[in-house]
């Protein structure tokens, strides 16, 4: 699911436009739903055994699924605008808020399973979440 997310994220970096921004939501939304039931069933036994697992798992799935909504909110928002005045290329709040969702979930997710450096995946949350906060404010300052 990441690499299929990472081959959408640059396979439209030059063209930002609501259909990007709706792709990214549902590449984001359709695998949070997926790794939700992952967690909630498959991991169970796993995620109970490991102090704060279920609930640093449910911590990554609902920021990836918040994130996803509103990335596709901006998608609409996008779409109504006259051609224009859309985002063109480069970064956007709406890209930045998708890869900031896959660092801070998906540091979590792997942490959470013990998959990878921790030297490399723990800073990776944070840096993550500096990118979600910063996906917002430029929203805010009109560069969806």
């Amino acid at each position: 699911t990441a690499l299929s997310f990472f081959t959408l994220f640059s396979s439209t970096m030059g063209n930002e436009t609501s259909e990007t921004l709706r792709k990214l939501a549902a590449a984001l939304g359709a695998s949070g739903v997926g790794l939700g039931a992952f967690g909630a069933h498959a991991l169970k036994g796993y995620l109970n055994k490991k102090p704060e697992g279920s609930n640093n798992w449910k911590t990554a799935v609902s920021y990836q699924l918040l994130h996803a909504v509103a990335l596709l909110s901006l998608s609409c928002l996008e779409e109504g605008k006259p051609r224009k005045y859309q985002g063109g290329g480069g970064w956007s709040g709406g890209k930045i808020m998708a890869l900031g969702t896959v660092l801070f979930s998906g540091s979590i997710y792997l942490l959470t399973l013990d998959i990878g450096p921790k030297r490399i995946l723990g800073p990776m949350t944070p840096v993550g979440g500096l990118m979600l906060m910063s996906g917002w404010a430029m929203i805010g300052a009109g560069k969806i």
